[in-house]
């Protein structure tokens, strides 16, 4: 008799309803990734930098600096890794967010801009945590441990806003 037979139909339904496990991205992923996480975030802030809400302006302003930072040390431990980082390229959803922002005015487009932020910082948190953890180059996984306390700060920071 087959294991399958023995566990009966549970084992497939298991089978059928759990997702895999999503697979630690590779290096050259994991680099690609995060260097459009920080592109988005550095355009995004470009365009919110001059808001007339001031908390919002200030974490733009944060933004800014902070994801420039990230992308040095991304890029340096890639090349301490032996990788050459290629230029990061937005996806298309970053595309499509960065264009609805840039239409909006106002209020609204402060409001849109805390949406998104989170929406991207969650993403972001879990890409730094995932490589930190279970990632294969070194020095990578090393940047990524750094960036973690500094993305969730940013998250702290966009739970406080009121819009």
């Amino acid at each position: 008799m087959t294991i399958l037979r023995m566990l009966g139909g549970a084992a497939l339904a298991a089978a059928l309803v759990l997702p895999a496990a999503a697979a630690v991205p590779t290096p050259k992923a994991f680099v690609a990734k995060a260097g459009a996480s920080d592109l988005f975030e550095q355009r995004e802030a470009r365009i919110m930098s001059t808001s007339s809400n001031a908390d919002v302006a200030a974490f733009a302003k944060k933004m800014l600096d902070d994801h420039t930072k990230s992308t040095e040390m991304v890029k340096s431990a890639a090349k301490a890794d032996g990788m050459t980082p290629m230029a990061p390229v937005l996806s298309a959803t970053q595309t499509k967010d960065i264009a609805a922002l840039t239409a909006a005015k106002g209020k609204a487009r402060d409001t849109l801009y805390v949406t998104q932020q989170k929406a991207a910082h969650a993403e972001a948190l879990a890409l730094m945590q995932d490589y930190a953890g279970n990632g294969t180059a070194a020095h990578l996984k090393e940047a990524a441990g750094k960036i973690v306390p500094v993305v969730q700060s940013h998250i702290d920071m966009l739970a406080k806003m009121t819009m």
